[in-house]
């Protein structure tokens, strides 16, 4: 990775792409004035183009940037991202920063709207979750001129630093202890794909490391909203149901295998024998289950700290920095539920 340039855009900087004015660039972001229709679209769509935030509070603070860090994550419902916030706070806590948290529910577009608000009040970083964008949120995220730190996943190319997990990693590692476990007969049950970009490399993951063994997955399903114990038992009922011969579901999250769980114990299935099960996360509320789910802790606690940590270390600097790449390794718990060879 290079170092980009930190200079924000300015009014100049849109005037110059659109052709106009520096008046008429302020007139149409503001919506105030007369401006023709096809001024005010040339005016948007260069805006668009180069990534260029109004400044909300431009005049009213010298140094025109506020103490808030931008945090945006698709969901505060998902169990994941509250720890993440968590490590985030805490070592926010420690300095003169808050942060300001945003959810997109996993929507581009939704994610692009968030963004604009939350750089229009110049914030003095951003933290978000992923590394995939709508070409407009990159723009935004490279022209802000304050560190950005993308967290959870490292499969990509990111904007500047980033913290997290190899996703297609941690799949593959999943599987290879599967398949060292003796099991041969394997489901994969989550999320859909479309939205949840690190489930679906997991799941690459891991279907291309059972495939160079020779052993391809049996059966799948795939559903939207929320994750949910009830949701977790529903799909492992029906995917028996279709295939009675599997010996082991592999789950995008804890909390659908937890649900299998509890469903396959009432039906006396002897765990890990017969039918092995693992999930994905580490959520430490599900320890109190009858038997412990297999996992493999996704390091939510630490990416919020080491995100945090970039963001105050280069908040606080006069002279610009080389972005990070921090990469953090899983590891897997085996539980009750997969055996161990």
């Amino acid at each position: 990775m290079t170092k980009h340039d930190n200079r924000p855009l300015t009014l100049r900087d849109v005037s110059e792409a659109s052709g106009v004015s520096e008046m008429t660039v302020s007139r149409v972001l503001r919506n105030r004035g007369d401006v023709s229709d096809a001024t005010r679209e040339r005016v948007l769509e260069a805006a668009k183009t180069l990534g260029y935030v109004p400044n909300k509070i431009a005049g009213a603070l010298a140094s025109q940037r506020v103490n808030l860090v931008a945090v945006i994550i698709p969901s505060m419902s998902n169990m994941v991202f509250p720890e993440v916030m968590t490590g985030i706070s805490q070592i926010l806590d420690e300095t003169g920063l808050q942060p300001v948290v945003g959810v997109t529910g996993y929507m581009p577009e939704k994610e692009e709207q968030v963004l604009y608000e939350m750089l229009s009040w110049r914030p003095s970083g951003v933290i978000i979750a992923g590394l995939e964008h709508s070409d407009a949120s990159r723009a935004m995220l490279r022209a802000a001129g304050i560190p950005v730190v993308e967290i959870m996943d490292v499969d990509g190319t990111p904007v500047d630093s980033v913290v997290g997990i190899s996703h297609r990693r941690a799949g593959q590692q999943m599987a290879q202890a599967i398949l060292k476990a003796g099991y041969e007969h394997i489901a994969f049950l989550g999320t859909k794909m479309l939205l949840d970009h690190r489930a679906r490399k997991r799941f690459e993951g891991f279907t291309e490391t059972l495939a160079k063994a020779g052993v391809e997955i049996e059966d799948s399903d795939f559903y939207s909203g929320g994750s949910a114990l009830a949701k977790g038992r529903e799909m492992t009922r029906d995917v028996l149901n279709r295939s009675p011969d599997l010996d082991f579901i592999y789950y995008s999250n804890d909390l659908i295998g937890a649900g299998g769980l509890l469903y396959l114990m009432e039906q006396g299935v002897d765990i890990p024998n017969a039918m092995g099960l693992a999930g994905f996360n580490g959520v430490n509320l599900l320890r109190g289950l009858p038997q412990e789910l297999a996992t493999m802790d996704s390091c939510r606690l630490e990416i919020g700290r080491r995100a945090a940590e970039i963001i105050v270390e280069r908040s606080g600097s006069e002279t610009p920095q080389d972005p990070k790449r921090i990469v953090l390794e899983p590891k897997i718990t085996y539980g009750d539920t997969l055996r161990v060879r």
